[in-house]
C-alpha cells in the first residue's frame, strides 16, 4: 500500500496555518511535492494531459497538511537572512486555517473545476476551519 493509499490517519490537533496553492500562479513544476514532509501535495492535470506547465497544478490535501511552511521556504537559522523559497512562481501561501476556505475558494484552475469539487475543496477547508475554531 503506498502512502497516499488507505485511510488517512486523523490529526492529533488543527494546525494554525494550512498551505494553499493559487493553481492560476502554478506550473506543475512538482518542486513543492517534492519537499512536503507529510507527502499532502498532489499533482493535478486537465484532461489527461501531463505536459509541465500546461494544464497540471499542485493542488494541497488540507486533511494531511500539517502547516510545516516546508513546501512554502526551507527553514533557516533565525541569524541566516536569506530564505530558500520553494516555488519559483510564489504560488504557494501560508493561510490561517479559520479562513482558509475563503481562500480555497478562489485558487482558480480550469473553468469550473472548483465548482465541480466544491465538497472536496472548500467543503474539507471549511469543516478544518471549524474544528480550529472550536478548538481555540
Amino acid at each position: 500500500m503506498g502512502k497516499k493509499e488507505g485511510k488517512k490517519a486523523p490529526k492529533k490537533k488543527v494546525p494554525k496555518e494550512l498551505a494553499v496553492i493559487n493553481a492560476d500562479n502554478c506550473t506543475g513544476c512538482e518542486a513543492c511535492l517534492e519537499v512536503c514532509p507529510v507527502d499532502a501535495i498532489e499533482l493535478r492535470t486537465l484532461d489527461g494531459i501531463a505536459v509541465k506547465g500546461n494544464g497540471q497544478w499542485c493542488e494541497i490535501d488540507l486533511e494531511r497538511c500539517v502547516g510545516c511552511v516546508v513546501c512554502v521556504h526551507i527553514p533557516q537559522k533565525k541569524t541566516n537572512p536569506y530564505e530558500l523559497t520553494v516555488c519559483p512562481w510564489d504560488a504557494i501561501e501560508m493561510v490561517p486555517t479559520e479562513q482558509v476556505h475563503e481562500v480555497v475558494a478562489q485558487i482558480g484552475g480550469p473553468p469550473g473545476y472548483i465548482h465541480d469539487n466544491w465538497d472536496r475543496l472548500v467543503g474539507t477547508a471549511h469543516q478544518l476551519a471549524t474544528l480550529r475554531v472550536e478548538s481555540m
